[in-house]
């Protein structure tokens, strides 16, 4: 008996509506103790499932008497919400009267104990109903009541409850004077938390980078054929950071070199014949020119070999991407090579998107909160923000905001995060409505 208990109850708790559930009370509970006819009524309802009926009419007699009869019991002190037995003693000398018609002699009434969900089962049979078969009965009535709790508890407490709730709280009691009046004093409290001023934030894609880097930048024009160094290096001042290819460059710088001294001694020449050949004197200041211009060009070339090896101007940290990228590529003279940064010569700086665009004054804070230590903000105060706004490689639009560190940090240059933004104060209405309604403005064109 304790199985099929178990069995009827797990076969109740997985049933998907109430009707499954009927007819489970009307047809299974048999398991339990032996019955001719089964019933299930509810107050709004009417009957709800018989035992053995698929679908029930509500107008026939049977159904229109059986209405009446659970009425009544219902409405018994002793029937509230209890099991009992009953027949047709019980009951009225009208509805007594067909009894014999409808019912066999002994009832036995499975009532609901929770005070929303009024109604019962009904068991009926010939012989009387044992005290044992009843306990049983009345453990598998609250099981089975209790999932059909289950099933109407969003429709029958919840919404229930909070009615009730709402209707107390605004309920005006003519008895109390305007200021001690519930709802107002709800209504002070809710305008009173919506004008409360709070700081206007918004948040931005942040990174940490070096506030005054210097710009390597290529001397001449070429190829770079080796990188000293590599990214993130600690380097000192004059340490060698690359050199270009030197063949071209020495190639030019032997020519000039042979010109040179070809031109000084077609001077020399000249000079000796001069002493004695006055047209040989006139050519000599052609040959000075000529030697002063193959010399400036040997110099240069000079330079240009002194300077194809490029020296760090300062002591820092070097900020580059792969030098692999860079090895055989031509450059022109003044494109961008590298960075250098000093450790602790660093800002932070955020993009702001246009739909956060708050106004912002030199000064206002500004926090970092680095993805790789969440737990470690970097505090800054903010230097400025950029008039313009400039395309974002993702192609949005957005403004550079910079903003100075509060005091060093040891997190390394490139780190990134989300940097959260102080404005002013607003209200907090302010602060929860801005964006809803900037994007209810956009979209109607107020």
């Amino acid at each position: 008996m304790t199985q099929t208990l178990w069995d009827l109850a797990r076969r109740a708790r997985q049933a998907e509506s109430d009707r499954e559930l009927g007819f489970i009370l009307v047809n299974d509970s048999m398991a339990l103790a032996p019955y001719r006819q089964a019933a299930l009524w509810l107050p709004g309802d009417g009957v709800w499932s018989l035992s053995g009926v698929v679908q029930v009419d509500a107008n026939v007699p049977h159904a229109q008497w059986l209405d009446a009869v659970a009425h009544h019991i219902q409405a018994l002190e002793a029937g509230q919400g209890a099991t009992r037995t009953f027949t047709a003693a019980d009951l009225p000398a009208d509805l007594a009267s067909q009894w014999a018609q409808w019912w066999p002699a002994h009832a036995l009434w499975l009532g609901s104990n929770n005070p929303h969900l009024q109604g019962a089962g009904i068991l009926l049979r010939e012989e009387p109903w044992q005290a044992d078969e009843i306990a049983t009965l009345q453990d598998w009535a609250d099981v089975w009541w209790h999932a059909f709790a289950a099933l109407h508890k969003p429709k029958v407490l919840r919404l229930r409850g909070w009615k009730d709730k709402l209707k107390n709280a605004f309920a005006w009691s003519p008895d109390k004077p305007w200021f001690k009046q519930r709802r107002l004093q709800i209504l002070g409290a809710l305008v009173a938390v919506l004008l409360w001023p709070v700081r206007l934030t918004v948040l931005a894609p942040g990174e940490l980078v070096p506030a005054h880097p210097v710009m390597v930048r290529a001397p001449l024009d070429g190829v770079i054929d080796v990188f000293h160094v590599q990214p993130n290096q600690l380097v000192k001042a004059q340490q060698p950071l690359f050199s270009f290819d030197e063949m071209v460059i020495q190639a030019r710088l032997e020519v000039a070199q042979q010109t040179l001294a070809t031109a000084e001694t077609d001077y020399r020449q000249t000079s000796q014949m001069a002493l004695s050949d006055a047209r040989s004197k006139s050519q000599l200041g052609l040959l000075a020119g000529k030697v002063e211009e193959r010399r400036a060009e040997f110099d240069y070339l000079q330079e240009q070999l002194a300077r194809a090896r490029v020296l760090a101007p300062q002591a820092g940290v070097v900020l580059m991407d792969d030098p692999s990228e860079w090895i055989g590529k031509p450059v022109a003279t003044g494109e961008r090579i590298l960075r250098i940064a000093t450790l602790d010569d660093m800002e932070v700086e955020a993009w702001l998107p246009l739909a956060d665009a708050i106004a912002l004054e030199p000064g206002d804070a500004v926090t970092l909160y680095l993805s790789a230590s969440p737990l470690s903000p970097v505090s800054a105060t903010l230097r400025y923000m950029a008039h313009d706004a400039v395309q974002r490689p993702d192609g949005s639009f957005a403004y550079r905001v910079r903003a100075a560190l509060d005091d060093k940090t040891s997190h390394r240059v490139g780190l990134k995060g989300t940097a959260r933004v102080h404005g002013g104060w607003v209200p907090l209405a302010y602060w929860a409505l801005r964006r809803p309604w900037a994007t209810v403005r956009a979209y109607l064109g107020w």
